[in-house]
């Protein structure tokens, strides 16, 4: 199980940072990632991190801006989102995947994904 939760409503140029926790022991043997969603479009990927955290694929419209991170003791993953702009409002997941080769395309398949939080938004202002 998944929960997500950071999110809420930030001027443009300010910061949040999502967290999303696990419950289980095998945290660590999943890729996890970040999707949002915003109203009449379809998820998509922001951002994704490898089992111990040495790998990490961002959207093109986030890198530099974001940053994923995971803490395999406190069965958590983060997403530090900085300089933000109305057009990150979404709701934003948090997914679990297992994977036997961490392939970026497949990292970036949201169908790959088969445990997801629950969603928490973040809504930014102009």
């Amino acid at each position: 199980q998944l929960q997500a939760s950071g999110g809420g409503l930030v001027q443009a140029g300010g910061s949040l940072r999502l967290s999303c926790a696990a419950s289980g022991r095998t945290f660590s043997t999943y890729i996890m990632g970040w999707f949002c969603q915003a109203p009449g479009k379809e998820r998509e990927f922001v951002s994704t991190i490898t089992w111990s955290g040495g790998t990490t694929y961002y959207a093109d419209s986030v890198k530099g801006r974001f940053a994923i991170s995971r803490d395999n003791a406190k069965n958590t993953v983060y997403l530090q989102m900085n300089s933000l702009k109305p057009e990150d409002t979404a709701v934003y997941y948090c997914a679990g995947g297992r994977f036997d080769r961490a392939w970026p395309s497949d990292l970036r398949d949201v169908g790959k994904y088969g445990y997801w939080g629950q969603g928490t938004q973040v809504t930014v202002s102009s």
